[in-house]
């Protein structure tokens, strides 16, 4: 077994038990540090693939700053509810059935399809390339997703302040 190999199987374990964990836990904040161990994991994937642009965005955006709000937001709620809020797992047993259905699903098309070829190498910036694809042909849903941010943004700020 090689060392990527080896190295995709320990992400691979460390993702879905900390996906599991994420959706098991009973402590919300709990539940958010197992998210930022499943982000930082696919991190880990990005940097196998030779994504290393990827994995520094997961990084710095998801596990570092998604994960930085969902914490405070959690604080603040609780600051304002003047409660511990835990989180209750109903329907635990028909997501799981949904689940065992869809991974037989993608493990049965993946059966199916026959063995490719290795992918092709990316000529010239890989990085250059994301770029120009994001500045000119995703330039609306990347400007969509950012007033969907301003938005939540803006509404974290009016139920974060104090009642005058």
């Amino acid at each position: 077994m090689s060392l990527d190999a080896l190295a995709f199987w320990v992400l691979a374990v460390v993702l879905v038990v900390s996906a599991l964990a994420v959706v098991l836990s009973k402590n919300l904040f709990h539940a958010v540090l197992w998210l930022a161990l499943a982000l930082t994991g696919t991190a880990g994937i990005f940097l196998i693939l030779e994504a290393e642009f990827l994995a520094a965005v997961q990084l710095l955006l998801y596990a570092g700053g998604i994960v930085t709000i969902m914490v405070f937001a959690i604080v603040v709620t609780e600051r304002l509810v003047g409660e511990s809020i835990s989180q209750t797992n109903r329907r635990i047993v028909a997501g799981a059935l949904a689940v065992a259905a869809l991974a037989g699903i993608i493990v049965a098309t993946i059966w199916r399809q026959p063995a490719t070829a290795a992918a092709a190498a990316q000529t010239g910036d890989i990085t250059r390339n994301i770029g120009h694809a994001v500045m000119t042909r995703y330039v609306l849903p990347f400007e969509l997703l950012a007033l969907l941010m301003l938005a939540g943004l803006m509404g974290a700020i009016y139920f974060a302040r104090p009642d005058d």
